[in-house]
């Protein structure tokens, strides 16, 4: 069984915006994936202000739960 090697992440799928009221909005190729709020944002804006590009696409992604981990079968 061959892995596939290309990083899903490569690409920087992920990207969030910080909106009023303490929420932050994560989204997936520009589509709305996860709303965030109050502790749990914060939480999440403290992971990710010093992560590096990738890491925060890691953070990103596992936050929305659509990430594989490579032990899921097909």
């Amino acid at each position: 069984m061959a892995k596939d090697t290309e990083d899903p992440l490569a690409h920087n799928p992920y990207s969030f915006q910080k909106v009023k009221g303490g929420q932050v909005r994560i989204f997936h190729f520009n589509t709305l994936a996860k709303t965030i709020r109050g502790s749990h944002a914060v939480k999440f804006l403290s992971k990710i202000e010093f992560a590096d590009e990738h890491s925060a696409q890691l953070i990103m992604a596992k936050e929305t739960g659509q990430f594989k981990f490579g032990n899921e079968r097909s």
